[in-house]
């Protein structure tokens, strides 16, 4: 029943994932997203990270996914209309043309070499849990205890840089108004 479970999950994740990159409809993507992250938060549980699994949806699906959602439904620009005499298709014009079969091929060939050499990494890793038998524990109390004592330190330090970056994109997207000196020149 688990082994189900994680090629449902994945095939939800990969097929979702694969959509989000042939749709040429944004919002589609959007949606197509979504389903992807919560085949990765299935996937998650299944891997006992409950923790980030909660995280996932919290964060990623709850926050930023409505985000996008929201910028693209606010942003949408109604698509002009054609003109109905032009028999030629748009395209994109290219400076060099003969230079994108050979971006293909250097392209291929960094992936290859990468999937090759993640591989023999993984192929070569001796990974202990794996021998462990498989049980299920909650990792929310380990972590809570951990990000509260050993971890505190670094914690607050994320979190006052966070801040920070919230605070100067608050000012950066905040509209600039002139002093009345300035309106008088």
């Amino acid at each position: 029943m688990v082994q189900f479970a994680f090629y449902a999950f994945s095939a939800l994740t990969l097929i979702g994932a694969m959509a989000v990159l042939i749709t040429r409809n944004v919002l589609y993507a959007a949606f197509f997203l979504l389903l992807t992250l919560f085949g990765v938060a299935g996937l998650f549980v299944l891997a006992s990270a409950d923790f980030l699994a909660i995280a996932q949806i919290m964060i990623y699906v709850g926050g930023v996914l409505v985000l996008v959602i929201f910028g693209v439904m606010l942003t949408h620009k109604p698509e002009l209309p054609t003109d109905t005499d032009s028999q030629q298709p748009n395209r994109i014009s290219s400076q060099n043309r003969s230079g994108a079969m050979t971006g293909w091929v250097v392209a291929v060939l960094v992936a290859g070499m990468l999937f090759i050499a993640l591989y023999t990494l993984l192929a070569r890793a001796n990974f202990t849990l794996l021998l462990q038998p498989v049980g299920w524990k909650s990792t929310v109390n380990t972590i809570g205890k951990q990000l509260m004592t050993e971890y505190v330190v670094p914690f607050e330090i994320a979190g006052i840089l966070l801040l920070a970056a919230l605070v100067g994109a608050t000012y950066l997207a905040a509209p600039q108004t002139k002093s009345p000196r300035d309106a008088t020149r």
